[in-house]
C-alpha cells in the first residue's frame, strides 16, 4: 500500500547495498522455519502413497486423492492470500496459517481411514497454500527489492532441502515406524515456527474497508482447481482425455472468465491480471512454470527409474535422488550474488542449459547405466534447477510497487504448481504409452528415454524465453513500463532492459 508523506528510513535502506540486512535476515529464517512444515510434508508424502494403500486397505486410486485433495486446496487458496493479509494482517495471517497447518497435521496423523485422511489433507493444504504465498509476500515486502538475488537465495531454502531431506525421512518412516509419523513430524517446525513468528514478525495493521472480490473467488479458485484436478486425471493410472477433457474444459473457461472480470474490476479484482503489463512478471511466470514442469516432472520419472529399471526400493530410490538436492543447495548463494551482479537474464539463461544438458544422460540412461555417472547428472542438474528457481521467482518482483507484491506472489506460486501439474501429468502419459507391454526393466527402457527427452525439451524451449527477462537491476534504472524512478513511486528497483 502506497503511504504519502515521509517515511522513517527502513532497515533493508540504511545496510550496505550487497548485504542482507539482519532483521530480514532474521524474518527470513522465522519464515523458513514454518514452511519447511508444508515442504517436507509434500516430499515425504511422494513416497507414501502405496504404503498408505496397503496400511489404509484402500485402492491406489482412492488413496491417491490423499495427494490430489492437498494440491488443490493448496492451489484453490493461493489466489485470496493478498486479500487475507489486507484483512488481517500479514503476522496474524502467518500465525493463523500455520496454527491451521498444525491443526491439519495432528488430524492427519488421527485419521482412521482414506476418507478422513483425505478431508484432514484439505485443512492441511488451506493452512499450507497461504504460508507459501505470504512467506514470498512478506520477505519481498520487507527488503524492498535490495539485493533481490540473496534474498531469494533465503527463501529457496525450504524448496532446495525438501527433495534432499524429504523423501529419505518418508521412506525411512515407513521403514521403522507408523505411517502415522509422517504428520507428526511436521509438529516441531510449526510449534517453533510459531514461537518464532509471535516474536520476531513485524505486526502489521489491517487495511480497513478492503472487500473480498466474491465474483472473482467464485471464478478463479475453482477454474484452477478444475484445470490442476483434470492435470491429476490425465497423469493417473487411468488417464485419459476423456476423463481429464471436462475439469480441464471448465477450469480453463473459469480462468478465462475470471480475466475479463479481472480487466474490467481493475484493482478491486483478487489478483490484478493487468499485471501481466509488467515484462519481468509476465516472462518470469512463464518461465517459472516451465521451471515447475522440469522440476516436478522429472521428480516423478526418477524415482520410478531407479525403482522399476534398476531395481531399487522406494529408500534406495530417495538416497540415489540426493544429489540433485544438494546441487540446487549448493548453487542458492552462487546464483543469488550473480543475478544481483548481472541481472536475472544471463544467469537464467546458462541455468536452463545446464539443466537441459544434465538431464540428456537420462534419456540414454539403461539397466547398466553407471550410478555414479547418473548421479553426478543429478548433481549439476540440481545447481541448473536451483539457479533457475532463484533468478526467476526474483524477476517477477523487479518494477512492481509494495501493493502489488502480494498478487505478484500469488501469480508465481500458481504459475509454478499449474506447471508442476502439467509436466508431471505430461511425462507421466507418454511414460504409460511408450511403456505398455513392457515386461521386463530393459523393455522399459526405451519408454523412460522418451520421457526424459520430453523433460530436457521443457528446459530447452525456456533458454530463448529467458531473453525476455530484465537485464542489470539498480535503483538508478528508469521503470520500463511507467518511466519512474522507484524513489519517485515507491516502487522495487527496477530492471535496465537494454
Amino acid at each position: 500500500m502506497r503511504t504519502s508523506g515521509a517515511q522513517p528510513p527502513s532497515a533493508a535502506a540504511t545496510t550496505a547495498p550487497d548485504r542482507i540486512d539482519p532483521a530480514l535476515r532474521r524474518l527470513t529464517f522465522t519464515l523458513i522455519i514454518g514452511a519447511l512444515a508444508v515442504i517436507f510434508d509434500t516430499t515425504i508424502m511422494s513416497v507414501a502413497i502405496d504404503d498408505l494403500a496397503g496400511r489404509l486397505h484402500a485402492s491406489l486410486d482412492t488413496v491417491q486423492w490423499v495427494s490430489t485433495a492437498y494440491l488443490l486446496a493448496l492451489a484453490a487458496t493461493m489466489p485470496a492470500v493478498g486479500w487475507a493479509q489486507s484483512v488481517l494482517g500479514g503476522k496474524r495471517l502467518w500465525i493463523a496459517a500455520l496454527g491451521l497447518f498444525l491443526v491439519g497435521s495432528l488430524l492427519c496423523a488421527a485419521a482412521r481411514n482414506a476418507p478422513s485422511l483425505i478431508a484432514f489433507r484439505v485443512v492441511q493444504g488451506v493452512g499450507g497454500g497461504i504460508m507459501m504465498v505470504l512467506m514470498t509476500t512478506l520477505i519481498m515486502q520487507a527488503a524492498e527489492g535490495r539485493t533481490i538475488g540473496r534474498v531469494m537465495s533465503l527463501i529457496t531454502v525450504p524448496t532446495a532441502l525438501g527433495p534432499i531431506i524429504g523423501p529419505v525421512i518418508g521412506g525411512a518412516i515407513l521403514h521403522l515406524g507408523d505411517w502415522r509419523w509422517i504428520f507428526l513430524f511436521n509438529l516441531p517446525f510449526c510449534v517453533v515456527g510459531g514461537f518464532l513468528a509471535i516474536r520476531n514478525l513485524p505486526a502489521d495493521a489491517p487495511r480497513p474497508g478492503t472487500r473480498l472480490d466474491v465474483v472473482g473467488m467464485l471464478l478463479l479458485s475453482p477454474g484452477i482447481a478444475a484445470v490442476l484436478y483434470g492435470l491429476t486425471r490425465l497423469g493417473g493410472s487411468d488417464g485419459s482425455a476423456a476423463a481429464a477433457g471436462p475439469p480441464l474444459a471448465a477450469g480453463l473457461a473459469l480462468v478465462a472468465g475470471y480475466t475479463g472480470w479481472a480487466l474490467r474490476r481493475g484493482r478491486d479484482a483478487l489478483i490484478d491480471v493487468r499485471l501481466f503489463r509488467h515484462r519481468a512478471l509476465a516472462s518470469s511466470s512463464a518461465l517459472v512454470f516451465l521451471s515447475g514442469a522440469a522440476l516436478y516432472g522429472t521428480m516423478l520419472l526418477l524415482p520410478l527409474y531407479w525403482q522399476q529399471v534398476r531395481g531399487r526400493d522406494a529408500l534406495g530410490a530417495a538416497l540415489l535422488l540426493i544429489p540433485q538436492g544438494v546441487g540446487a543447495l549448493a548453487s542458492r548463494a552462487l546464483a543469488g550474488r550473480y543475478m544481483d551482479r548481472f541481472g536475472p537474464r544471463p544467469v537464467a539463461v546458462a541455468a536452463f542449459a545446464l539443466t537441459c544438458a544434465a538431464t540428456v544422460p537420462f534419456c540414454f540412461a539403461t539397466t547398466s547405466t553407471s550410478s555414479t555417472a547418473l548421479m553426478a547428472a543429478l548433481f549439476v542438474r540440481g545447481i541448473g534447477l536451483g539457479a533457475a528457481m532463484i533468478t526467476l521467482m526474483g524477476a517477477a518482483f523487479v518494477g512492481l510497487g509494495r501493493e502489488e507484491i502480494p498478487a505478484a506472489s500469488g501469480i508465481s506460486r500458481v504459475a509454478q504448481q499449474v506447471g508442476g501439474s502439467a509436466g508431471t501429468a505430461l511425462l507421466a502419459v507418454i511414460l504409460q504409452r511408450t511403456s505398455a507391454g513392457a515386461r521386463t526393466p530393459a523393455d522399459l527402457v526405451p519408454g523412460f528415454g522418451s520421457a526424459f527427452w520430453w523433460a530436457a525439451g521443457f528446459t530447452a524451449a525456456a533458454v530463448p524465453l529467458c531473453l525476455l527477462l530484465p537485464g542489470r537491476t539498480g535503483r538508478k534504472a528508469q521503470v520500463e513500463d511507467e518511466g519512474v524512478t522507484d524513489e519517485g513511486k515507491g516502487r522495487l528497483p527496477v530492471a535496465d532492459h537494454g
